[in-house]
């Protein structure tokens, strides 16, 4: 297990190196010119040169690479003399446009994004593996039609108009939220009736999408599992349904979903992009929208892509070695 998990990890640090690379090569091919976009109206070449120098465009591609992984375990300096400007380890950059180290400007929007995540990952897990399982079980009922109707409906609406109909005809309906303050970040801790507050109606938003996918995931893989031949071995030997279900036919159904659930939640670490700007969250995904559409801050769309990157690397690690627990015999593919 131990030389497993040693391969796992050294691949996730091989393809993390690999993936900024790509990201530096794909951003220095782009028709675009940072320098001269964070240029004022009285932009002169000598001001755009001396842009391309403060963000350290004025050295090779691999330079720049470089620089940035060395700016993540040691800190970096960004410009010279009296303008100088440091951002300590890790250093993802500096934004000239907002007069922040990217690290900071991450730091502050990553709260937000992760509990919207977090909050997101545990009602459609538990509302999406509930219902399939009781589809699954009620095969051709009620239940099992209702299901079916929920997944067309949640898999028809895009994300951007069930938020906006939750905005509109349950938030602002009802007064549930002082439109003024919806997208106000709380802190869990010391306000979570207020963290909750903010935080329900964009996560039930991304819930139901995510919910009626993994219904109709969980419904065919309970029905496919209880057709094999372990689950009739174990109604033979006299065992409960309750107990095959419990300690058989789930375990054996639900083991594909954390690939997918892994990987859906870390793609929401990277940043619910419609559904922070429709609830106003300044989330990953919000200032990634802000700096491509406002000002093309490089350092910001090059750090949040890196980043957004990396969380999906690190839970395909994980999925991994979670995957080698359940089934020893992933150890030795």
């Amino acid at each position: 297990m131990i030389k497993y998990v040693s391969q796992r990890l050294l691949y996730t640090v091989m393809l993390l190196l690999l993936v900024s690379l790509s990201v530096y090569f794909i951003f220095d091919l782009l028709p675009v010119d940072p320098a001269r976009l964070v240029c004022s109206k009285q932009c002169t070449p000598a001001l755009v040169e001396a842009n391309r120098h403060r963000l350290g465009l004025d050295v090779p591609v691999l330079q720049q690479w470089w620089n940035f992984i060395y700016g993540l375990f040691a800190g970096r300096n960004y410009a010279e003399g009296a303008a100088a400007l440091h951002c300590p380890a890790p250093a993802f950059g500096y934004s000239f446009s907002r007069h922040e180290c990217v690290t900071t400007i991450l730091a502050k929007a990553f709260p937000v994004t992760l509990s919207l995540a977090v909050l997101a990952f545990i009602l459609w897990m538990t509302l999406g593996v509930s219902l399939g399982v009781l589809a699954a079980r009620k095969k051709g009922s009620i239940f099992d039609k209702a299901s079916t109707v929920f997944v067309l409906i949640g898999t028809s609406l895009p994300t951007f108009l069930t938020g906006v109909l939750v905005v509109i005809f349950i938030i602002l309906k009802f007064n549930l939220v002082d439109p003024l303050e919806i997208g106000n970040w709380s802190n869990p801790f010391t306000d979570p009736l207020g963290w909750l507050s903010t935080f329900i109606w964009p996560a039930a938003t991304l819930a139901f999408a995510y919910a009626a996918t993994y219904t109709r995931f969980t419904r065919s893989n309970v029905i496919e599992t209880m057709t094999e031949d372990f689950i009739r071995t174990a109604r033979a030997k006299g065992l409960s349904e309750k107990i095959i279900l419990r300690k058989h036919t789930l375990r054996a159904a639900l083991a594909p979903l954390a690939t997918m659930a892994g990987l859906d939640f870390a793609g929401l670490l990277g940043g619910a992009i419609i559904t922070e700007k429709v609830f106003g969250l300044d989330g990953l995904g919000g200032i990634s929208i802000n700096a491509v559409t406002s000002s093309y801050d490089l350092p910001i769309i090059v750090g949040t892509t890196i980043v957004a990157s990396a969380f999906v690397v690190v839970a395909n690690l994980i999925v991994d070695i979670t995957y080698a627990f359940i089934d020893p015999r992933v150890r030795h593919a």
